[in-house]
């Protein structure tokens, strides 16, 4: 090779590491340019929500998610899939979730009815289990045995028509209490085609979409040369409102999930010793403007969206938790009274925020086509939450059920704002209610959505120091 040749093959090479190195100081940047500004279909900007999220959300429901009434959870986590044959469950030991013995839960939690927050007799015979479960704290001291009655009648109330998800069945055999903060989200290797199935499932199948339409990043798409997801976008701008929301929420969802995947990555494992942390190369790969073809800022200002929607629903519910009757019960006195306490400051904190989703604008044509479209909505989501089921490692199963279902909660109690406002003070509605398992999920689906945002926080940050060293 001559030596010009040597030089100019030289000279190549320096340009295109000076470019890498512009990229790379560049990256961040875009990140931090795109993933801005005001959110589309409501009113609220991303800054605000991340100042509010980490002064006032954050380290109170981190600590309210350690107390004992929301880190025990009862699931079921061997309920086949309805709708394939399942691969098997995932053999990778990480996928593994550790079961709570019983003598572990707190006594008023076993105590509980098995699908009611607060105990009750299940038959108007029982009148001294309910007066049992009076003793014990679960039932104001104070109630008459008109509200007994009342009880009584509300724990056989089936409101199965107001959830958007399908529950466990708590009494199954199958269904285990799991201490989540022992067995938290984080990534397992569960990937490939069985993950892949249950996505595509929720995406093509439930998500209002024609199957001529593929969103972007599909990897069972057709090759679309240069659409980059364009069509797609266009197509979903088309939609009504209601339609666009829901895509936005699985999307967000999908989102959060994956945040905490690369915020919780097997670094390395040394002598049996695993060491779990931030993994910059999984979040550019999901996440980056340049890798994802625009594709990732979308999905996180889509985690912003689903945010907004439960954080609406935790101001909207608080009523319903600011009654006397309400009791978080797990049996230690003082501690139950401080988690409510606790519990009722976050409310405050929600009301508080100035830029809510107005949920108002959603299914607000006519009444007829309203109802339908609300019903078709449900469904939908519904049968998102059975897909869980199909998830075939058990911790991502776990983490996926309780979320789905903590974001059917509050799309319930969106759409329950009337009854809401009629709950009497002493005694309980038969219009609205929530079960223990829907308030567990409820608020710490919540708290999985403050904690993605948060480590989205912290990666911009080890982004920007990426960038400063690569200078």
């Amino acid at each position: 090779m001559s030596r010009g040749v040597r030089r100019a093959g030289a000279g190549q090479g320096a340009a295109a590491a000076v470019q890498l190195l512009v990229t790379l100081s560049f990256l961040p940047s875009v990140v931090e340019a795109q993933v801005t500004g005001v959110l589309d279909d409501c009113l609220c900007d991303i800054d605000s929500i991340d100042n509010f999220n980490t002064f006032k959300i954050f380290p109170k429901i981190k600590k309210l998610q350690e107390r004992d009434y929301f880190r025990y959870y009862k699931v079921n986590l061997k309920r086949p899939c309805p709708f394939w044959a399942e691969d098997g469950h995932c053999s990778i030991k990480d996928c593994h979730v550790e079961p709570c013995p019983e003598s572990k839960i707190p006594v008023g939690i076993k105590a509980g009815s098995s699908n009611k927050y607060l105990k009750v007799a299940n038959n108007t015979k029982e009148l001294e289990d309910c007066e049992q479960a009076n003793k014990l704290g679960a039932i104001n001291s104070t109630l008459s045995n008109q509200s007994k009655e009342a009880f009584i009648d509300w724990a056989r109330y089936d409101d199965s028509q107001d959830h958007f998800c399908e529950l466990d069945d708590e009494r199954s055999p199958a269904a285990q209490y799991v201490d989540l903060l022992l067995n938290p989200e984080r990534y397992t290797g569960y990937k490939g085609p069985s993950a892949w199935r249950v996505w595509n499932s929720i995406y093509e199948e439930n998500c209002f979409k024609p199957r001529s339409v593929y969103r972007p990043l599909n990897p069972l798409a057709p090759s679309r040369g240069e659409d980059d997801g364009e069509s797609f976008y266009t197509w979903l701008e088309g939609l009504c409102l209601e339609k666009r929301v829901f895509y936005k929420l699985i999307s967000g969802l999908h989102a959060s999930i994956n945040l905490h995947l690369c915020a919780n990555y097997l670094l390395e494992e040394t002598w049996g010793k695993p060491s779990w942390g931030p993994n910059m190369k999984e979040f550019k790969r999901r996440f980056d403007p340049v890798e994802t073809k625009g594709e990732g800022p979308r999905r996180l200002k889509n985690l912003y969206f689903l945010y907004l929607i439960e954080l609406r629903a935790l101001s909207k519910v608080a009523p319903y938790f600011e009654r006397s009757i309400v009791d978080l019960y797990t049996g230690n006195v003082e501690e139950d009274a401080d988690t409510k306490t606790l519990l009722l400051n976050i409310f405050q904190d929600t009301k508080s925020f100035p830029m809510h989703f107005d949920e108002k604008s959603m299914f607000a044509g006519d009444k007829k086509g309203a109802k339908s479209l609300k019903e078709e909505f449900r469904l939908h989501f519904k049968n998102i939450s059975r897909i869980m089921d199909c998830v075939g490692c058990d911790k991502c199963r776990l983490w996926g059920k309780l979320q789905t279902q903590g974001l059917g909660t509050a799309l319930k109690i969106l759409f329950s704002e009337k009854e809401i406002q009629k709950l009497p003070e002493n005694s309980p509605s038969k219009g609205f209610q929530l079960t223990r398992q829907e308030i567990v999920a409820l608020l710490n689906a919540f708290g999985r959505l403050s904690t993605s945002i948060r480590e989205l926080q912290n990666f911009k940050v080890l982004l920007q120091h990426s960038r400063c060293h690569c200078i």
